[in-house]
């Protein structure tokens, strides 16, 4: 065991030290391959990095919907239609959301459960596209065309779709959502007419979350577990995009590039400390990337080079609430779907020292009976609870 309480600092870097030595047993790529076709790309990831979700084409070439376990990437359906797409799903992999056409050949979002795909409608309008869901399974967001074909960003729960306005005109998309379905975040027209990344509560409503130095556009993409990080990208009048990272307190940063002009943050871990997402490097090449307060930006290629062989990592598009899963696509022979497993965080560490040890112990225990969605809740079921504690004694010693 690393420590005890007794002695934690002077061993805390035995076991920052034993992280590093041991960190690779456990890293993997898993490229989740098509329906038939010739691409794939994936686009959310449950929270034990168990459940992919995201698009892939069949052997007719058509997008599909896909859910993947355990090796087998499966096809959706439709909704009567000819083509799906898979954007979000809940944390235990159960609920997938999206866009299918049905058989009117409209694009409508849906809420996928136990086999059955649910069409959510619209809000008066023809179309609708669900890209979002809360941890639960139970808030769905995206966008939707109202009565006088305008898209508009909405929150659907219990079977009522939620208009959430703009930030001056006309129209809006939402992207994201907490882990709770308390807080939303997307991209709005102002009222002269420019995009902006916005932040939406019930109490609130629509927030501004303004644009970098230099740029008159912005989107969220992805937002922390507790609403408190939003992640996107801000636009120039030139068209290059520059990937941010925003907080009430420090507003909205620039998180750079990887030598290049363009990136973009596309998904964030659930305390708002990892972000992922595409970066231009020195070469003009277009590379997946994570990025850390500590570390900075770093190419996920030369991270884990030793795990590609002829294969590169494109576009990273989300994170598992603990960081330590990410999905996105590459190329592997083809542009395909992809499932990185970091190694990092070990299972059941708390704290994420490399040990799972009493100190993950205690800090479930003094959290226990808390409200979840946080580095205690383990199984991310919205309560830290005996199952969370069970999930530190299995692993109890790791990495140690």
């Amino acid at each position: 065991m690393c420590y005890t309480q007794n002695r934690f600092n002077a061993l805390l870097s035995a076991c920052v030290l034993s992280l590093i030595a041991t960190a690779g047993w456990s890293q993997s790529i898993t490229w989740l391959g098509t329906l038939g076709g010739n691409r794939s790309e994936a686009w959310g990831v449950s929270a034990d990095g168990a459940v992919v979700v995201g698009l892939a084409y069949n052997a007719a070439g058509q997008w599909r919907a896909f859910r993947w376990e355990n090796g087998v990437m499966q096809d959706l359906g439709t909704l009567g239609g000819y083509q799906s797409a898979a954007y979000g799903v809940s944390a235990d992999g159960a609920v997938v959301v999206g866009g299918a056409y049905n058989a009117a050949g409209q694009w409508r979002a849906f809420r996928w459960q136990n086999g059955v795909m649910q069409d959510l409608g619209t809000l008066g309008g023809d179309e609708s596209v669900a890209y979002a869901v809360s941890a639960d399974g139970a808030v769905v967001v995206g966008g939707a065309e109202n009565a006088a074909w305008q898209a508009r960003a909405f929150r659907w729960q219990n079977g009522v779709m939620q208009d959430l306005g703009t930030l001056g005109g006309d129209e809006s998309v939402a992207y994201a959502v907490s882990a709770d379905g308390a807080v939303v975040v997307g991209e709005a027209e102002n009222a002269a007419g420019w995009e902006r990344a916005f932040r939406w509560t019930a109490s609130g409503g629509m927030q501004d979350l303004g644009t970098l130095p230099g740029y008159n556009r912005s989107y969220a993409s992805d937002v922390s577990a507790d609403g408190s990080v939003v992640v996107g990208w801000a636009r120039n009048a030139a068209g290059w995009e520059r990937a941010f990272r925003w907080t009430a307190s420090g507003g909205m940063q620039d998180l750079g590039t990887l030598g290049g002009y363009w990136s973009g943050a596309y998904g964030v871990s659930a305390d708002g400390a990892v972000v992922v997402g595409e970066a231009e490097n020195a070469a003009g090449f277009y590379r997946a990337f994570r990025w850390t307060a500590s570390g900075g930006m770093e190419d996920l290629n030369t991270t884990y080079a030793s795990l590609l062989t002829n294969s590169h990592l494109g576009r990273a598009t989300a994170i598992s609430p603990d960081g330590r899963y990410i999905v996105g696509w590459g190329y592997n022979g083809g542009w395909n779907a992809f499932l990185l497993d970091t190694g990092f965080p070990l299972r059941g560490d708390v704290n994420r020292n490399g040990c799972v040890d009493d100190a993950d112990l205690l800090q479930v225990l003094f959290a226990f009976g808390g409200r979840g969605y946080r580095n205690e809740d383990l199984n991310w079921d919205g309560t830290v609870d005996d199952a969370d504690l069970l999930i530190v004694l299995f692993n109890f010693g790791s990495g140690c």
